[in-house]
């Protein structure tokens, strides 16, 4: 353990100690969120990134001592192990260095070499490389044997230069240089095979194209591999042939020219074309694709907790529409607490273009249930119904002056629908009924909803199905789980799905919340979480704290305080003069934060025998209890009118909302069908290195209309210089 703390923290930039302290807690069973929130005087303050980073090292320094040993006990039982072997096996650093390690002494199918070496012809192999003076031929004649299959001086030759070739494959100094060299120097190279979509034209940037291994950006490598995987394209590695031919000579053939000499020349040859070419490209690419992977599931990871902490819509009673054509638009009214009042179908879009009778049912639901906002989800005919929409919204802003709509990301919601959670939630409902629930929810609190969804279905990012799916939902499940614990959930009214997700507790477990609750009735202390089935001291421990009470009989419960540090919270209360009650006494909150604002941490933890982490984290949780982080954050963009893809000119300047993040841009709906492109060397008036630098989902930003391209359905985007611009004519 020691040892893999003093490399991840070198590794890391941290210090041994703070690695060896997060090592221990995650043995013990610590959930990555309690560890952060909770043991910060342990980690010194290491934040939950930090933490999964060290984790995930660790979990790799691991892999590679078990393949390790394995690799040593392998070759031990073919007895032969070398002291000079051992060390290197020891000192080898991935696992790509453990395989060329292991590759001579790997059992292998029948090869040329293998044959050779069967028909006895290893001591030639080794005089050419070791002697190589005198007749080359009349040498190998000496191996001649008919019974061996060897007919000729020159089958004999062949054989030991196929042994030789076969040495210099399996060499792992040579593989490691070769691959290196290759890194460096060689390009990849895409060419069309005429099988693509045509009329799409999505690989024609790759027709012919050539990059250098070292430089092409991840996305790239994605969308190569997808037009390889489609047939598309036709994808190789461009190595360069005459650095590797001058490496492997200075490597493999004598310092003084022989008369074998031409003859291991020729065998280097065959050797890298036939045996370590075809290896080193397949590796280059799974390293192109695994680090290219890993970058797009970072931007997928980091664009869905953007979204998952999207400010809530409070107390506002909404109008949710799932758009269709022939089936029409499911309509359905949900109070401020996501309680469903009204469900209705409408038909104001083609082909049966019932407009006025539509209006009538949205007028009479509008002014029935007091609506106050409307949600259209952005997939089919969501343009026509939006046009519905702002025409309905101007017949009524008299009656109605403050309705307002809003295109929310219906990602996720018809598979959301049609699952078996939505079936017991909404039993009597059809899918298409639960599918407009879900718009409108998401609304009011995108959290508690789009937990209900796989993270996979939510769809930001981009090349999520060309990813490892493992990977890819192992760190989607933590970006949720990191999401919902930095929020915390409601005990009393939190969904088993949102509950599956809060540190320590199991779906099971938090199915076992929810039917004590409906059994017992609601949580007024959190300590008869210990009596909910399965939920054993070490999950309350791990949970507790993420867990809210808005009005139990302690108002600490409503903050994220964790009852072990309960007594210190009530100390410092003491000692400023309050009790407990105050924190919820909306005449003494002011009192107690005024208080606390002025505390000296450092002098104040050192009295109550805290840690000064500890002591900020329930200082700030007593100053706003109940606190959600989200309701700081800015709130949506809403709409009255609309805007057609017709109507954009050159240089017209608009406001949007950021949809999604990219690689090499930024995805802005600007309130038309199609979201427009602002590209990652216009997204601000400085450089930029990548995209999540300067935007992120929900931003609302002020662009300018570059181009339209009505046929292909693009819109150019730029934002620089349009803060300039606003400023100078006074906006």
């Amino acid at each position: 353990m020691t040892d893999f703390s003093k490399v991840i923290a070198s590794e890391l930039k941290l210090r041994p100690q703070q690695v060896n302290a997060v090592t221990g807690l995650l043995d013990e069973g610590n959930t990555i969120p309690f560890i952060a929130r909770y043991r910060k005087e342990m980690t010194g303050e290491l934040d939950e990134n930090q933490l999964r980073s060290i984790q995930e090292r660790l979990q790799s320094l691991r892999n590679l001592a078990d393949r390790r040993a394995e690799v040593h006990r392998l070759i031990e039982e073919q007895e032969k192990m070398t002291p000079e072997l051992a060390q290197a096996i020891e000192k080898a650093t991935t696992l790509t260095e453990l395989d060329d390690i292991y590759r001579p002494y790997r059992p292998k199918r029948k090869t040329r070499a293998s044959v050779a070496r069967e028909k006895g012809l290893e001591p030639l192999a080794k005089w050419l490389v070791e002697h190589g003076h005198g007749d080359v031929l009349q040498e190998a004649a000496c191996y001649v044997d008919a019974e061996k299959g060897v007919e000729s001086a020159e089958d004999a030759l062949q054989g030991a230069l196929d042994i030789f070739a076969e040495e210099v494959a399996d060499d792992a100094p040579t593989r490691q240089k070769i691959r290196e060299l290759t890194r460096r120097k060689g390009s990849i190279k895409s060419l069309a095979t005429g099988k693509g979509d045509e009329e799409r034209d999505v690989y024609a940037q790759y027709a012919e194209h050539e990059e250098p291994l070292d430089k092409i950006p991840p996305h790239r490598v994605l969308a190569m591999n997808r037009g390889e995987k489609e047939e598309a394209l036709r994808i190789s590695i461009l190595a360069p042939g005459g650095d590797i031919q001058r490496v492997l000579e200075q490597l493999h053939l004598p310092k003084k020219p022989t008369n074998a000499s031409e003859h291991l020349r020729l065998a280097l040859e065959d050797s890298y074309k036939r045996l370590i070419a075809p290896s080193i490209e397949r590796e280059i690419r799974a390293m192109l694709t695994e680090a290219a992977e890993e970058q797009a599931i970072k931007v997928f990871a980091q664009n869905l907790k953007n979204l998952l902490l999207q400010p809530p819509i409070k107390g506002k009673t909404v109008l949710a529409v799932d758009p269709a054509y022939r089936t029409g638009c499911k309509v359905a009214v949900i109070d401020e607490t996501g309680k469903v009042l009204d469900i209705a179908v409408t038909y104001p879009t083609p082909p049966m273009s019932k407009v006025e009778d539509a209006k009538r049912i949205f007028k009479k639901l509008i002014k029935e249930h007091g609506v106050e906002v409307i949600t259209i989800g952005n997939g089919t005919a969501s343009r026509e119904t939006e046009m519905f929409v702002a025409d309905l919204i101007q017949e009524i802003k008299a009656q109605h002056p403050g309705i307002v709509y809003l295109i929310v990301s219906e990602a996720g919601a018809s598979v959301y629908s049609a699952s078996k959670l939505a079936g017991e939630e909404f039993p009597d409902l059809d899918v298409a009924e639960r599918s407009a629930i879900s718009i409108g929810r998401r609304l009011q609190d995108p959290l508690a909803e789009l937990v209900k969804i796989d993270p996979k279905s939510i769809g930001v990012g981009q090349y999520q199905h060309d990813v490892s799916q493992k990977r890819l939902e192992e760190q989607l499940t933590a970006v949720v789980e990191s999401a919902v614990n930095s929020v915390g959930v409601d005990l009393n009214t939190a969904s088993p799905s949102l509950l599956s997700y809060i540190s320590g507790l199991s779906a099971n477990v938090a199915k076992n919340v929810v039917l004590y609750r409906e059994e017992v009735g609601k949580f007024t202390d959190r300590k008869q979480l210990g009596k909910v089935p399965r939920l054993g001291p070490k999950t309350y421990q791990q949970a507790v704290g993420f867990l809210r009470i808005s009005d139990g009989k302690n108002p600490l419960d409503n903050t994220p305080i964790h009852p072990e540090s309960y007594d210190a919270a009530k100390q410092l209360l003491q000692s400023l003069g309050f009790k407990v009650e105050d924190v919820a006494d909306p005449r003494r909150r002011e009192d107690v934060k005024g208080s606390l604002l002025q505390l000296n941490l450092d002098e104040t933890a050192e009295k109550l025998g805290v840690g000064v982490p500890t002591l900020r984290d329930i200082s700030e949780a007593l100053q706003k209890p109940g606190r959600d982080p989200r309701d700081e954050l800015p709130k949506p963009m809403f709409r009255t009118d609309v805007l057609k893809m017709e109507d954009l000119q050159h240089g017209m300047i608009l406001k949007g909302t950021v949809r999604n993040v990219v690689d090499f841009g930024a995805f802005v709906d600007i309130g038309v069908k199609q979201d427009g492109l602002v590209h990652i060397s216009v997204l601000a008036d400085r450089f930029v290195k990548h995209p999540m630098d300067v935007v992120a989902i929900g931003d609302v930003l002020d662009v300018k209309v570059l181009s339209v391209d009505l046929k292909k359905g693009r819109i150019a985007l730029t934002a620089k210089g349009v803060k300039a611009e606003l400023e100078a004519v006074g906006i």
